[in-house]
């Protein structure tokens, strides 16, 4: 199976068990409308990648796929929340997510906000459930691990940042360290999860640690890239947004050959960090090249 076959098959069975978590059966009685709503904002489109790299870095230690769906989803749901409160008119105010209306445009702002409450929520249901590993140990883990990555010192505290950059005059160090927690984090976390699940020793998830952080970085760098340089037509959203307000990003501050230069080291970094699963990394080192060659 290639690269693209795979990345396929995996976002498949992402949607079907997104679709069976994100119903009254699962979750109990949601009012329809914030159901519909969690539904609209995770179901039927995205590439499913963090959920990809969850199911290939458990593959390591022999984590079936139908093991590592619950992680997988737990974090999707974290990442689907995050892009229904970033499109709101508070933060990024955008009316396009994967080519048709954000959520709070084809519902309302309010409702958007509770889906993306809710989403976060429902993550956590998730891992915590028996069926994620039957080690509780390891459940708590995960939830650990997610909390850090998803909240203050991660995901949300790098949405704060990038807020609060228009205007300003950003460093390399700034830029990296806001886009390391932003969109680093998850990512990171999607493949020291995999180690997680797979009951992995503390050097080979230090080694997921470090592919993962190049990996990030390099898919942050491929955004701005796209952002500079892409179709909103084939990207599924609206470009040169950053410029327009006025973000500082590695694109910016070092120019697009220089920012292409850098993505290629990024690449290497990640390839190298793969080391210890020589014979085994196929899928995550064809992720890093998928990450770099991105067009969407």
């Amino acid at each position: 199976m290639t690269f693209t076959e795979r990345l396929e098959d995996h976002a498949s069975r992402v949607e079907r068990h997104l679709d069976a978590w994100l119903s009254t059966e699962k979750l109990g009685a949601v009012p329809d409308r914030l159901l519909d709503a969690m539904r609209y904002g995770t179901l039927g489109g995205g590439k499913r990648f963090r959920p990809f790299l969850v199911i290939e870095s458990a593959a390591l230690f022999d984590v079936p796929v139908e093991k590592a769906l619950n992680a997988g989803c737990a974090l999707e749901c974290i990442h689907c929340y995050s892009l229904v409160h970033d499109d709101l008119p508070a933060m990024d105010n955008d009316d396009l997510r994967r080519g048709r209306p954000t959520v709070h445009k084809a519902f309302d702002d309010a409702t958007a906000i509770l889906a993306g409450d809710t989403l976060l929520t429902v993550a956590f249901e998730i891992i915590a459930h028996g069926s994620t590993h039957p080690n509780p140990g390891v459940r708590a883990a995960l939830g650990l691990e997610l909390a850090r990555a998803s909240g203050g010192a991660g995901m949300a505290g790098g949405q704060m940042l990038d807020l609060m950059a228009p205007g300003k005059t950003l460093g390399e160090t700034d830029i990296r360290t806001l886009q390391a927690m932003k969109t680093g984090a998850l990512i990171t976390y999607a493949c020291v999860a995999g180690g997680i699940l797979g009951e992995a020793g503390k050097a080979e998830l230090a080694a997921l640690k470090t592919y993962g952080d190049a990996l990030g970085a390099a898919f942050q760098l491929a955004d701005d890239l796209l952002d500079a340089e892409g179709d909103a037509a084939v990207v599924g959203k609206a470009t040169g947004k950053d410029q327009e307000a006025g973000k500082g990003t590695l694109v910016s501050l070092l120019g697009l050959e220089a920012a292409h230069a850098k993505l290629q080291d990024l690449k290497a970094q990640a390839l190298a960090a793969l080391a210890p699963f020589k014979g085994r990394d196929a899928m995550l080192a064809d992720a890093a090249e998928f990450v770099v060659a991105r067009k969407f």
